[in-house]
């Protein structure tokens, strides 16, 4: 039975209801599903209960009872109210099994006849709870819903912790919240069991607050905007949502420098108690808020003379928390909120000479600047060049962001016939978002630019932000090119620019490296011809980065020339600059320290600079190094880190997950890298991106290999090779999936294909150089040796292996390599053959725990522990069967073969297009092909073949 059925929700996942809260859900639920209580506690408008109702509903069902009550500050002197709403409806159920004295007080209390007291009735009345409680878990669990427990009547709240505190093992949680402003939750746990947890909902971080806002449909909200409701909201989620609501419901959005719009609701919340403020502190606590970082300095130096006495009226209130720490003086306003709240209640005239008084009073140049065009209307051109010259600054302070909301502010006062013009600016502010991370609000500028600019440098300038806001998906911007080319004209700096998008188009919306290579070139040619350095190491770069990636002769002597002097600041730490093709060049080519060292001096520089496109690209170099040096989880923190930015910026959210895949694979969660491999795999699909598809499947074949399942990693990374052979990619140190492939061909019986791979590949990575490839490949063909029963080949062959990696410096593949020793010698152990010597070194897994736990490489550390506990095993048996009925597909190619596979396996279309990441109707067409070759009418007929294939 289930009380209050309006309470009720259908116990379904509902992921909307607890954005952000998933961790703290999960323990809850835990908690109860223990047999335990649950209390969550916060702060007003924290999502206490969303979450509370989010559990009840998945938690509650036809079997339980549930009994709720939810109490409000104005009903909070009512005795027994919370009594009547959790016992009101069962009365008549439990009343017929309690003793009388119980009965008639409990009847007393809910009805309101004969004056129930906790005074008169006393124990009865205590007894009479806890009795019918018991009732009622006679006849299943009960769970007690209370929300709001600080406003719960003194009297139900004393009751129902007299009961809590004795039921014992009886059938009955509790799931309660209560308001809490510290972590003072403690004195709400006498009305819960002795077992319950206590759960704090904090803020949520942007990422999240962003999702809510998604959620609710307060779209499309620029990242800026949303970055501002979360500093604002202080990431409340009432209040964030309040403010996407405003931001929804307003004709206009604030213009740069200015704040968020604030409710009438939010501010009667968080403003009540300013009417006890004097006239003269509220007026300095408005400087306060219009300060970037108020102090009592600043205030006097703003005129406010009575500021001590001022903030400290403002502190007593609760409005201000004054600041402790003598070297920390800044003043901070409770919650954010507040601030914004007042700033917003004060009229336009007062708020722009309090900015009057802060462009004299702030010691900074930059806060100078923002004050005094927040206090001036209309254009002044001395206005607009002092806000230029401070977006320079912040330009080099490295915070583009305020460099590009400066910019904006410029434009605004500048002059239409000024030089430069107020459209030049603006193209400034959005190439400044560009190198914040902020690609919406850059693609925001240079539409509107495009609307009136007729002067092609500034024209192309404006397609050039718009290109560069697509990121990978350049195929959307696809339109743009005829365009900028007919901008363009025959300038030869122009052209260049344009090339050198037309080079990242080939690559990444075309799949063609050497159409890349070639437009990188005509590129650079063309830069050299404007007089354009930056635009021609900026192509030379991508050639040699192309170059590098199709194991191209000429790459070293490209990667020269894009490092030879002079350089260009900016090129030279950009993610796709000369610094970064001689990071590629040198972990590709095994040099694992000094690429350490070269990524982490880039690292630093672009964070020093605020240039967040190229810090998340670069975490994930840096995480790419440590990974493949074995150091997995330091890999794993830089992975997720960069994943974090990626997704918090919006920039290289799918390079990003790939990577943190691998590491997951490597150091943390299978199952985790599997979904974010699959991501990444999305992204790339969305983009049109061919090049990322492939790292993607690459990143979902090696998680499936950890994962125990060699046949998805075949079909995964047979996809990988397929697509790779496309692009033209002929460097093994590229993807390095190859040894994968092929350990995981021998796993489910195919040492043939797998001598295939290690073959074609071996002859590219000879070429090249690449030691590390041809060291994982050996450790491939001993997994090849052995399976045909050359066990001691393959133990040589190993040994050897694990030598030179652990040479080379590449930690996890040497670990791999003693795992592989060490499991073909227990198998050896398990199954002796007649006449034959026994394997050299000792039968044990040690070794390669030694070197997994040295890496911290838990997914692998326990596949050692499992075998090791296994005991000693057979060698592992080729899949014959599947074998076999493959052996009537020998005819087609690879795509074909890999589809019919999975029609055997009773796949459809649907779920083999999503397997393979091709189109339905791809699945479709190959099947008509299958069919032709094979002589039959249907996919009936494959099972059927198999089915066949497989009793003979």
């Amino acid at each position: 039975m289930t009380v209050r059925r309006d309470f009720q929700e259908p116990p379904r996942s509902r992921p909307d209801l607890v954005i952000g809260r998933e961790d703290l859900f999960t323990a809850a639920r835990e908690q109860l599903g223990r047999g335990g209580s649950v209390l969550l506690h916060g702060p007003a408008g924290i999502g206490k209960s969303t979450v509370l109702r989010a559990l009840a509903a998945d938690y509650g069902g036809a079997d339980r009872t549930v009994l709720r009550c939810s109490a409000t500050e104005s009903e909070s002197h009512l005795p027994f109210l919370a009594l009547a709403d959790l016992f009101g409806l069962v009365l008549d159920d439990v009343s017929g099994a309690l003793p009388g004295a119980q009965r008639t007080a409990l009847e007393s209390a809910l009805t309101g006849r004969g004056e129930s007291t906790l005074q008169r009735d006393g124990l009865a009345l205590r007894l009479a709870v806890l009795s019918a409680l018991r009732v009622l878990a006679a006849k299943g669990p009960v769970l007690v819903v209370a929300d709001d427990l600080q406003w719960l009547d003194a009297a139900s709240a004393e009751l129902l912790g007299f009961a809590a505190r004795r039921l014992g093992d009886t059938p009955v949680q509790m799931l309660c919240a209560v308001r809490t402003e510290g972590q003072e939750y403690d004195r709400h746990l006498p009305a819960s069991p002795p077992d319950t947890l206590a759960v704090r909902l904090g803020p949520l971080n942007r990422t999240q607050v962003s999702a809510l806002l998604d959620h609710r449909g307060y779209t499309p909200l620029s990242r800026s905007t949303v970055r501002d409701i979360h500093r604002t909201s202080g990431g409340n989620p009432l209040f964030a949502l309040e403010l996407g609501r405003a931001l929804a419901e307003s004709p206009a959005r604030p213009r740069p420098g200015e704040p968020l719009p604030v409710p009438t609701s939010l501010r009667a919340l968080v403003l009540s108690r300013l009417e006890m403020l004097s006239d003269e502190a509220r007026r300095t606590l408005l400087v306060a808020s219009a300060g970037a970082r108020p102090t009592l300095a600043l205030l006097h130096a703003a005129g406010r003379e009575h500021a001590e006495a001022e903030t400290a009226q403002a502190a007593a209130l609760g409005l201000l928390a004054l600041a402790t720490d003598p070297e920390a003086p800044a003043l901070r306003f409770a919650h954010p909120l507040i601030s914004a709240a007042l700033y917003a209640e004060a009229p336009v005239q007062e708020r722009r000479a309090v900015h009057a008084a802060l462009s004299t009073a702030a010691s900074d140049p930059i806060e100078r600047a923002r004050h005094l065009a927040l206090a001036t209307t209309g254009t002044d051109p001395d206005v607009a060049a002092r806000l230029a010259e401070a977006g320079a600054l912040a330009r080099d302070r490295g915070a583009p962001s305020v460099a590009a909301s400066l910019g904006l502010l410029a434009a605004r006062h500048t002059p239409v016939d000024s030089t430069p013009g107020p459209d030049e600016r603006r193209l400034q502010a959005a190439e400044d978002a560009i190198t914040a991370g902020e690609a919406d609000l850059a693609r925001d500028i240079a539409r509107d630019v495009l609307t009136r600019a007729t002067v092609p440098t500034e024209r192309v300038r404006a397609w050039m932000v718009v290109i560069e806001a697509a990121g990978q998906a350049l195929g959307d911007v696809d339109a743009v090119f005829p365009q900028v080319l007919a901008d363009a004209g025959d300038d030869p700096r122009l052209l260049a620019q344009v090339h050198y998008q037309l080079a990242w188009r080939g690559l990444v919306v075309e799949g063609d490296f050497a159409e890349a290579r070639q437009e990188a070139a005509h590129a650079a040619e063309l830069a050299a011809r404007g007089g354009d350095r930056r635009s021609e190491l900026m192509a030379l770069a991508f050639q040699a980065s192309t170059e590098t990636l199709m194991g191209h002769p000429d790459a070293p002597v490209t990667v020269k020339r894009a490092l030879k002097e002079p350089q260009d600041p900016d090129v030279a730490c950009h993610h796709n600059g000369a610094g970064s093709a001689r990071f590629r060049w040198l972990i590709m080519s095994d040099q694992l320290p000094e690429a350490r060292a070269t990524i982490t001096a880039l690292l630093r520089e672009v964070r020093r600079r605020g240039m967040v496109e190229s810090e998340v690209h670069f975490l994930r170099f840096l995480a790419d190094t440590e990974l493949r040096s074995g150091h997995c989880g330091r890999a794993l923190d830089l992975a997720r880190e960069s994943l974090r930015l990626a997704r918090d910026s919006g920039i290289g959210e799918g390079a990003s997950a790939m990577l943190a895949s691998l590491a997951e694979a490597s150091a943390g969660d299978v199952d985790r890298a599997l979904a974010l491999a699959r991501e990444a795999a999305d992204h790339a699909e969305v983009d049109g991106d061919q090049m990322y598809l492939s790292r993607a499947l690459a990143a979902l074949g090696y998680a499936q290999l950890v994962a125990g399942d060699p046949a998805a990693t075949v079909r995964s990374l047979r996809r990988v090779r397929e697509l790779e052979q496309g692009l033209g990619i002929n460097d093994p140190g590229r993807g390095r999936w190859h040894g994968d492939l092929a350990e995981a061909l021998v796993r489910i019986g195919e040492p043939g294909e797998a001598q295939d791979v290690i073959d074609t590949t071996r002859a590219h990575a000879l070429r090249l150089g690449r030691q590390s490839v041809l060291a994982v490949l050996d450790r491939a063909e001993a997994l090849v040796r052995a399976a045909r029963g050359e066990h001691e080949a393959a133990v040589v062959r190993l040994t050897s292996v694990q030598d030179r990696l652990g040479r080379l410096g590449y930690g996890l593949e040497e670990a791999r390599a003693a795992f592989a020793l060490a499991r073909l010698r227990a198998q050896a152990a398990a199954s002796p053959r007649a006449g034959a010597r026994p394997l050299p070194g000792p039968a044990s897994y040690d070794e390669a725990a030694r070197l997994f736990r040295r890496c911290r490489a838990l997914p692998w550390l326990r596949q050692v522990d499992a075998a090791a506990t296994a005991g000693p095993a057979a060698v592992e048996p080729a899949a014959a069967a599947p074998a076999a009925a493959l052996d009537a597909l020998e005819g087609l190619a690879a795509m074909e073969r890999q589809v019919a596979s999975l029609v055997m396996e009773g796949a459809t279309n649907r779920e083999i297009a999503a397997r393979l990441f091709i189109s339905v109707k791809t699945v479709e067409a190959t099947l008509t092909r299958v069919y032709r070759k094979l002589g039959i009418r249907s996919r009936v007929d494959i099972v059927r073949l198999a089915a066949g294939r497989r009793t003979t």
